[in-house]
């Protein structure tokens, strides 16, 4: 068997760092929505 990790500590924080760094790309990446798109469902519940 191959152990790729030593302990589930440094398992635990490779994992929190990739969800980390995604959840930040994630918050400051494009929307996928187009802003007049809502601005124009907005309007029309209204």
């Amino acid at each position: 068997m191959v152990v790729i990790f030593p302990n589930q500590e440094s398992y635990l924080r490779l994992v929190t760092t990739y969800l980390m760094e995604y959840a930040e790309d994630w918050s400051v990446s494009r929307a996928y929505i187009h802003p007049k798109a809502i601005q124009t469902l907005l309007l029309s519940t209204a």
